[in-house]
């Protein structure tokens, strides 16, 4: 990668360290330019004029995503947020009293609340697969609890919290092995690492445009294998997902654009095909083997401080660092950093119940490199953080 023309193509290297991808990432100049460009056609000649002048633009963003992914354009569907993509795939499926739905321990606060209403309104049973030895979820845990009532299996490949990578194609083995329903959360994993939904063998997978894909707030997409487009009927439809045949009857369109609304936010859905674009030519490979050097060696230089404990697990490792400083409040060490231009966030208990409440973590000071950080940008931040108190 020539980094330094890759800053240069990124507006926000210029006066601060970036160092919350997990968060949002910083778009590049090709694809805030895509944004800003369409946002002005639609001042001149009008939104609906605008997105019928951009047709090819805007299909080409269904054809980018799918080559992200590995998947068909036509199992693609392009929506305003990775919660709402992960929304409409889970409140598609069809629960009954009795069933049961398997997640992981680092499971994403959004989806937990929803596996909790639906054991609340159809009856069915909410249970975290153990972690193995190494924090991320055990494979053959999962295998020891499968019966005839599992209706899904339901994890996030890269927890908010930190910086493990779930054994997602261990995962979607056991979930093909056994016939059983497979939602992959990828919202952090897309854009930093290769994904590929044939392999993974997932039925659903989520994501957003704003993290690791360097996309626009306001777009994420849900990947829906052909083979599960019959047996999910979307939580709602409107006119562009359905087709009002007659007076008393409607058909659902029969690609994944039935996940879909009619209105749209055009400037971010190119943008987000831009982006997916810029990706691909990247190559992920390399976007993960240099997103991965960079938070190794974040992570050495912050176990080399007195009193600074790292708190990322698992056997595979990406680009989110979670750490805490002794005697520091994570809230208040993510503020003086942000005094001095680093960008830094914060994951609470909140957020993550089901593993960081175990490990009696309160707050977590998340630091998610991309590959347009340097080695010069992680000495500042080490150097930025406040002394550590000594422990009692």
């Amino acid at each position: 990668m020539d980094i330094e023309a890759l800053r240069r193509d990124t507006p926000g290297c210029v006066d601060r360290i970036h160092l919350n991808n997990a968060g949002a990432g910083l778009m590049s100049r090709q694809t805030l330019e895509s944004v800003t460009s369409h946002l002005e056609l639609e001042a001149r000649i009008g939104g609906y004029e605008a997105a019928a002048a951009a047709t090819e633009q805007i299909e080409h963003t269904y054809d980018a995503i799918a080559q992200l992914v590995g998947a068909d354009r036509d199992e693609i569907a392009v929506v305003e947020n990775a919660t709402r993509a992960w929304d409409m795939a889970y409140y598609g499926l069809r629960f009954q009293q009795g069933d049961r739905i398997l997640t992981a321990r680092a499971e994403y606060a959004s989806n937990a609340i929803a596996f909790l209403q639906t054991a609340r309104t159809h009856g069915v049973s909410v249970e975290v697969v153990p972690d193995d030895e190494s924090g991320q979820l055990s494979v053959s845990a999962l295998r020891e609890m499968i019966d005839e009532r599992v209706k899904l299996i339901a994890v996030t490949h890269v927890p908010t919290q930190g910086g493990l990578v779930n054994p997602a194609v261990a995962i979607g083995e056991v979930a093909r092995e056994f016939g059983i329903t497979y939602l992959l959360d990828a919202c952090q994993s897309v854009g930093q690492l290769p994904i590929d939904v044939a392999e993974i063998g997932c039925d659903l997978l989520t994501a957003t445009g704003r993290k690791y894909l360097r996309g626009p707030r306001g777009t994420g997409f849900l990947y829906c294998a052909r083979s599960m487009l019959e047996h999910l009927e979307p939580p709602f439809l409107d006119l562009h997902a359905a087709t009002w045949t007659t007076p008393d009857t409607y058909r659902v369109r029969d690609d994944a654009r039935r996940f879909e609304t009619w209105e749209t936010y055009y400037a971010g859905k190119i943008g987000l095909g831009v982006a997916a674009s810029a990706a691909v030519d990247l190559g992920l490979d390399s976007i993960e083997q240099r997103v991965t050097h960079l938070a190794d060696s974040l992570r050495r230089r912050l176990l080399t401080r007195p009193g600074v404990l790292v708190h990322d697990q698992g056997d595979r490792r990406c680009g989110i660092v979670t750490f805490t400083v002794d005697g520091h409040d994570p809230h208040r060490v993510a503020e003086q950093l942000q005094a001095q231009r680093i960008n830094v966030s914060v994951s609470i208990a909140d957020y993550a119940r089901w593993d960081l409440e175990p490990r009696g973590l309160d707050a977590v000071v998340r630091a998610s490199v991309h590959y347009y950080n340097t080695d010069s940008e992680l000495d500042r931040m080490c150097d930025a953080l406040p002394k550590a108190s000594a422990r009692r």
